[in-house]
């Protein structure tokens, strides 16, 4: 596909640093950059190389020293024409820069328009131009691992051996309806069940992977809950390494849910200290306490507090056991050093952690057995997905449920022997959804809604 106008853009964050990059793009990059540029002349200058002058406005004014890169088309990252200016950092510089060109004739680019032309101009599917936004907002470096193993098509070929499943299938079932007087059938109806069982595994594994790929994406969510002033807050501060949360003996003293992020092993662990739960007529307070019920409930990992001087109730006790049934429950028997002897644990079939937070804050290694309680709970089954397999995008887990539920529908067409149009049909709908993933099949709407999604400039 061929645009007639020329784009243009900051490449790089705002804000003072080194450099600034400034992107053109389009059939009249060079021509425009030459405008502007005092030194080779950049029309005639070959692709992929690099040259040294000054940029002047379009009143004359030198704006700045820059080296500038041309990439021809097709060898570029959109397919168009591309020139960068690399100049000082600043704002005020690059603004300079832009304005310039765009005084010669190109348009600021509109976000994720340089993405969007390299999609449509071929040099990468839909997938791979979203995993370009999910590296750039990428926030641990398992995210980053699946985001690179997406962006660099791994993900696409999966989907690919999956569309050549399908189609094979696809061509069995036309084969019959293009010969209906020779009597010809299907090349042998065991073959088609066995592509079909290859498919519906593929997206049942796909779409199986996609609460990992919600993890990853997202961060597992760790909530600090218990009763109050069990050291939940010192808890929290241990773990960052920081004094994070709001500490004191008041019970009571956190009301409102705090979050904060560490990454551990490659993970992004998202911490949230809840309000103390008790029964409160505070108004405030007992807002706080169904929220913690609310986060508790919800959490990828359950810490449950308690003070070990004064032990679990059987109210907590059966609440746990409760909690352990749904989700990732650890429990922390906090304070210990207040006591010279240790009370019995309760036996509640849960893994149980005895430290003191206080301690910890001093003494980050005390917290090693419940770190490792919770990295092996999550991330051993993390660590082990095929980065190439792992769905984390909401609008993928969609189409493969629809396409999914296509091939249920063709399994029991043929089962019951159907017409094989209403067969063919079935695998076309799946074939569909599968195309809408990649961009083989979409709409200016949808592009028009993922691509809004990116920053200006990329």
């Amino acid at each position: 596909m061929r645009y007639a106008d020329t784009i243009t853009a900051i490449a790089t964050a705002r804000g003072r640093s080194a450099l600034a990059i400034v992107r053109l793009s389009g059939p009249q990059a060079m021509q425009f950059a030459a405008m502007c540029f005092i030194g080779e002349d950049l029309r005639t200058a070959a692709s992929h190389t690099a040259h040294v002058g000054l940029w002047r406005g379009a009143d004359g004014a030198e704006i700045d020293h820059v080296v500038t890169t041309v990439f021809r088309a097709p060898r570029s990252a959109t397919g168009e024409d591309v020139v960068e200016v690399s100049c000082h950092g600043g704002d005020y510089v690059a603004a300079r820069i832009i304005e310039s060109v765009i005084a010669t004739g190109a348009r600021l680019a509109e976000p994720g328009e340089f993405t969007q032309r390299a999609f449509l101009n071929g040099k990468m599917d839909l997938a791979q131009a979203e995993a370009v936004a999910d590296l750039i907002h990428a926030s641990s470096a398992l995210a980053h691992r699946v985001s690179v193993a997406h962006l660099r098509g791994h993900y696409s070929e999966s989907l690919s051996e999956l569309r050549a499943t399908m189609l094979e299938i696809c061509a069995l079932a036309e084969l019959e309806l293009d010969f209906p007087d020779e009597d010809v059938k299907f090349a042998d109806r065991t073959v088609v069940r066995q592509l079909l069982d290859q498919a519906e595994e593929h997206l049942t594994t796909s779409l199986g992977s996609h609460k990992l790929g919600v993890l990853i994406r997202e961060g597992v969510r760790v909530v600090i809950a218990g009763r109050p002033n069990a050291g939940k807050s010192t808890l929290l501060n241990a773990v960052l390494g920081q004094d994070r949360a709001i500490v004191s003996s008041v019970p009571g003293t956190t009301r409102d849910t705090i979050e904060a992020d560490t990454e551990v092993e490659g993970i992004l662990f998202r911490f949230v200290d809840t309000a103390g739960m008790r029964e409160s007529a505070d108004r405030i307070e007992a807002e706080g306490i169904d929220r913690a019920v609310r986060e508790a409930i919800e959490s990828d990992v359950l810490i449950y507090v308690y003070d070990v001087t004064i032990g679990l109730n059987e109210q907590e006790t059966a609440w746990l056991r409760d909690r352990a049934r749904q989700s990732l429950l650890v429990v922390v028997a906090n304070k210990s050093d207040l006591c010279e002897t240790l009370p019995d644990l309760l036996p509640i079939g849960i893994p149980v952690v005895i430290l003191s937070a206080k301690q910890a804050m001093r003494d980050p290694g005390l917290l090693a057995e419940l770190w490792h309680l919770i990295v092996s709970l999550t991330a051993a089954e993390l660590s082990e997905a095929n980065t190439s397999r792992i769905v984390t995008n909401q609008r993928h887990q969609h189409h493969m449920k629809k396409a999914l539920r296509a091939l249920h529908a063709a399994r029991e067409s043929l089962d019951a022997g159907r017409s094989g149009d209403l067969f063919t049909l079935d695998i076309r709908a799946a074939l569909h959804e599968i195309g809408a993933i990649t961009g083989e099949v979409t709409n200016d709407d949808v592009l028009g809604e993922i691509f809004a999604r990116f920053c200006i400039g990329k």
